[in-house]
């Protein structure tokens, strides 16, 4: 996009070079609590492939720890461009976080969209009111294996850019602070973060791309 073209093995070759690493990442946040209600089947089966938007999508949740407080992030990613199409955020883990997100979500949907929503076994994902919204959209739920982390594999990748690339690089003064540079990744990460599976695009103009081409 600057003009210049360089080979990622090249980019790879000075960043050792140079010992530009990534950070480490923190222990994920777990919500699985036992079987609080009913476990869907692992219909993904780690095929994070999709044709087309709203096809496949995939959900979770992450904690942050700042300022003697909690933050809890629940987003959606469309797998067709990893695309973050809806998000919450809330101070405790409760069942609006999730709640409030699907609503984003289903304002993507068109008529014909019969997604497939694949998450954990966290307590969220058990509840029949969670399950009740999916089958009320048409949308089939889908759930990993217990203990199988990467059964959600493009979901634990995007939470550990975010980290890596946000949360372990900048200081914040506050949690708003925090909340509203969160806010500006997941815009920055949509619209303008390239990725080389996508053509050298970013998610949102893949899909853009994707669109005009159909």
């Amino acid at each position: 996009h600057r003009g210049y073209l360089i080979n990622h093995k090249t980019v790879r070759r000075l960043m050792n070079q140079l010992d530009l690493k990534c950070l480490v990442r923190i222990k994920k946040y777990r919500s699985y609590r036992g079987k609080a209600g009913k476990i869907a089947p692992h219909l993904l089966k780690r095929d994070f492939k999709a044709t087309r938007p709203n096809e496949k999508w995939v959900t979770d949740i992450t904690e942050f720890h700042l300022f003697g407080e909690k933050l809890y992030l629940s987003p959606v990613l469309d797998l067709f461009n990893g695309e973050i199409i809806a998000y919450n955020m809330e101070k405790r883990p409760a069942f609006s976080l999730v709640k409030k997100m699907l609503d984003q979500a289903f304002e993507c949907l068109h008529e014909e969209d019969s997604p497939i929503l694949h998450s954990d076994q966290g307590w969220h994902y058990q509840m029949k009111k969670y399950q009740h919204l999916l089958k009320e959209h048409h949308i089939v739920q889908s759930m990993s294996r217990k203990g199988n982390c990467l059964d959600n594999a493009v979901m634990e990748n995007f939470f550990g850019l975010l980290k890596s690339e946000l949360l372990y690089l900048q200081e914040f003064e506050s949690m708003e602070h925090f909340i509203l540079e969160l806010e500006n990744y997941i815009n920055y990460y949509n619209h303008r973060r390239i990725k080389g599976k996508l053509k050298g695009m970013s998610p949102v103009q893949y899909r853009i791309h994707s669109s005009v081409a159909a």
